[in-house]
């Protein structure tokens, strides 16, 4: 059995890079299903999550080569089946950015409902509706999506509400519709613009993207070309709660600095100095903080990847704080693990209400990804040593993570314990 083991209560000095965006990585890679000729992709982060996104491309028939460990070559020109496989599709939530891609290109997809990380419920009915607009016909049968379209066409869809994975998704099926297709109330994440980006680089017609109207012109074919994944603006939020809950000073870098305003404000709020700079943010605790309130909300709201991180942060604050979660419905099951580390926290519905407390070493595990990641947290803010279980889920999202933290003063080993 693999753990990590965080030996905590040290303040953390230096600096650290962040890598590519995994949420953009996970579409923009299926996105390159789309191209006629070779894609250049840049800035690929190393983590589970992409290279199982990888291995179900090959799968479809496409070449795909590593130039370097955060460049890959894409070719998609001899795909041979619209099935991607089950094993993998099933495993992660953006699995089903491949059925955009694949009703682009082939008119016709079955890919399997998205897996990953349980917090809530993953409907896909706002990208079913998508597709059915764009003139696909559209089933669900024992766990799998069948969508076929002898030919797509532009069309208005207004997404009833916000959707990250509805917007990406249609964008992905309409670049070679004939016509033009107007998303309504479209979300405006930094990744969604990323991979608008990218479909223009390859020759698509895409614009509005980061506004709630995005606009896009099929073409009837996209070519080959180079393109550099932006940061992560999850990871680099990671990193600056970090710092902020174990105190130092650490200079965060490769960030977008604008990409982090919700977060940013929040942190001087609480008393936190938050020095930006133009591709680097520096994190400094000198004294006590104060407690916030925080509410997740679509970009540019206070981003829902975060609140778990934030919540192990504020579990260290003198007085009390209060933590709304606005877009899943389940997101707080990693709670108990805090709460086995001295934390005092009481949930009522979606809000989660803070008494800051002195915590302590246990034995954990990790529910999801950013449950893990605030595990990270609080172990190096806790007295004693956190060993925390389930570490693949953190494998998902962070590339390298005990080596990274090191650098940066984080007592964080990976053992293995006879199961």
């Amino acid at each position: 059995m693999e753990k990590l083991k965080i030996t905590g209560g040290n303040q953390l000095f230096g600096e650290i890079a962040v890598c590519g965006a995994k949420n953009a990585a996970v579409a923009i890679i299926p996105a390159a299903l789309l191209v006629d000729g070779v894609c250049r992709i840049e800035n690929v982060p190393d983590i589970k999550d992409v290279r199982l996104i990888i291995d179900m491309l090959v799968q479809l028939g496409a070449s795909v080569t590593y130039v370097n460990d955060t460049t890959i070559e894409v070719n998609s020109s001899n795909l041979k089946t619209h099935i991607a496989p089950c094993d993998l599709a099933s495993r992660m939530r953006a699995s089903y950015y491949l059925l955009g891609a694949l009703i682009g290109r082939m008119k016709k997809a079955e890919v399997s409902l998205p897996g990953g990380c349980n917090f809530g419920t993953r409907p896909i009915d706002l990208h079913e509706k998508g597709f059915r607009a764009l003139g696909a016909k559209v089933s669900i049968e024992d766990g799998i999506v069948f969508a076929d379209a002898q030919e797509l066409a532009g069309n208005t869809i207004y997404l009833d509400t916000v959707s990250v994975g509805a917007t990406i998704n249609i964008m992905l099926a309409a670049v070679l519709a004939k016509g033009r297709t107007v998303i309504e109330n479209a979300a405006k994440e930094p990744h969604i613009v990323d991979v608008a980006n990218f479909l223009n680089a390859m020759g698509a017609n895409v614009r509005g993207a980061g506004t709630d109207v995005i606009r896009i012109t099929g073409v009837e074919q996209m070519r080959g070309g180079s393109y550099s994944i932006i940061p992560d603006q999850i990871e680099a939020g990671t990193f600056m709660l970090l710092a902020a809950a174990t105190g130092g000073n650490v200079l965060v870098r490769n960030i977008i600095p604008i990409h982090m305003n919700c977060l940013t404000s929040k942190l001087e709020e609480m008393g936190i100095g938050v020095t930006e700079y133009d591709d680097s943010i520096r994190i400094e605790r000198d004294g006590e903080l104060h407690g916030v309130s925080v509410k997740t909300m679509p970009y540019p709201g206070f981003p829902t990847d975060l609140q778990p991180q934030m919540v192990a942060l504020l579990s260290t604050v003198d007085g009390n704080s209060s933590v709304q979660e606005n877009v899943w419905d389940n997101r707080f099951q990693y709670i108990d693990q805090l709460l086995a580390m001295g934390a005092d926290i009481k949930v009522e519905g979606r809000r989660a209400k803070i008494t800051g407390a002195k915590l302590h070493g246990a034995e954990v595990t990790a529910t999801d990804l950013r449950a893990g990641a605030a595990l990270i947290i609080a172990g190096a803010a806790a007295d004693g040593v956190t060993e925390i279980a389930s570490p693949h889920y953190i494998d998902r999202g962070y590339s390298d993570i005990e080596r990274r933290l090191r650098s940066i003063g984080v007592k964080i080993e990976r053992i293995f314990e006879a199961d």
